[in-house]
């Protein structure tokens, strides 16, 4: 009895040394008499009992690794804390197994010492403005020592960067005076174009009034015009009307009467104006005006 009981614990150690079953995204390295054999991929595998043994348990997944936060001087001697995260897969597990004794902590105390270096080669205002470059620079730098190790460093971002507390004090006051210092500007910019708004406005008005009153001239000079015309054209056409009636029978006697009753009125004006009466010495004078107008009213027909 006890030796069936033996027999089946030999039996249960040798199953359990013999098959192993590799996980999905896992890679197992395997030594035979302590010298590297095989790694192994996912599935069911098997070993030689005694002979071979697991040696290595590698995760292939994308590891993020937490560096620790580190005080960085940079090139105008300003300490900046920083902290950061890495992330890194394993790629080659043989060489992750023995090319470095612990290589996450390689990687971390290389990305340390990396940060530090391209900090120390930028001014303050630069680590805020290059962050992308810093993370690209830890990340070159970071893979080609990996390499030895098995390992690729897929990227590298910083969580956080913190001045001192007297500079954090200085970049907010200038931060203040470069956001009071645009509004300034942007106050003047406003009165600026105000002036300008209102000044062209003032002006294309002007334009607008002194076209106005152009075009009024204009009308006025036109209607003076066509008054003109009209008070022509009325003269002339009542001046032939008035030609037409001398022809008829009588008329010189009427344009006789006519002037005879306007040099009447002439002197009855005269007297008016002067307070004195005026009168022809004898009405030979009368007859005689009256007698001159119609020779020059016969001479202008003639």
């Amino acid at each position: 009895m006890e030796f069936a009981i033996v027999l089946v614990v030999i039996a249960v150690v040798f199953i359990v040394r013999t098959f192993k079953i590799v996980p999905q995204q896992h890679a197992w390295v395997v030594e035979r008499l302590g010298k590297f054999d095989r790694t192994l991929t996912p599935g069911l595998k098997f070993l030689v009992p005694f002979i071979e043994r697991v040696a290595y348990k590698h995760s292939l997944k994308e590891v993020p690794l937490d560096i620790p936060s580190q005080v960085c001087i940079t090139k105008d001697n300003t300490q900046l804390t920083v902290d950061g995260i890495l992330f890194f897969q394993v790629t080659d597990p043989m060489r992750a197994s023995y090319g470095s004794s612990d290589y996450i902590v390689a990687i971390s105390q290389l990305a340390q010492t990396t940060l530090r270096s391209v900090i120390g080669r930028m001014e303050l205002d630069k680590t805020f403005e290059e962050r992308d470059q810093i993370n690209a620079s830890v990340v070159l730098s970071l893979d080609e020592a990996a390499l030895n190790w098995g390992v690729k460093v897929l990227r590298y971002e910083i969580k956080d960067l913190t001045p001192p507390a007297e500079i954090l004090r200085s970049m907010q006051a200038q931060i203040t005076a470069e956001r009071e210092k645009r509004a300034l500007i942007a106050a003047s910019e406003g009165r600026r174009q105000e002036q300008i708004n209102i000044a062209t406005g003032e002006r294309e008005a002007f334009i607008a009034r002194s076209e106005g009153a152009k075009q009024a001239e204009i009308n006025k000079a036109a209607g003076e015009a066509a008054a003109i015309t009209a008070v022509a054209d009325a003269t002339a056409d009542a001046i032939r009307k008035i030609a037409a009636a001398i022809q008829q029978p009588g008329g010189e006697q009427a344009v006789q009467l006519k002037v005879a009753e306007k040099a009447v009125d002439a002197y009855a004006q005269l007297a008016q104006k002067n307070n004195t009466m005026i009168v022809p010495g004898h009405m030979g004078e009368v007859a005689g005006l009256i007698g001159t107008a119609m020779a020059l009213f016969k001479g202008g027909r003639t």
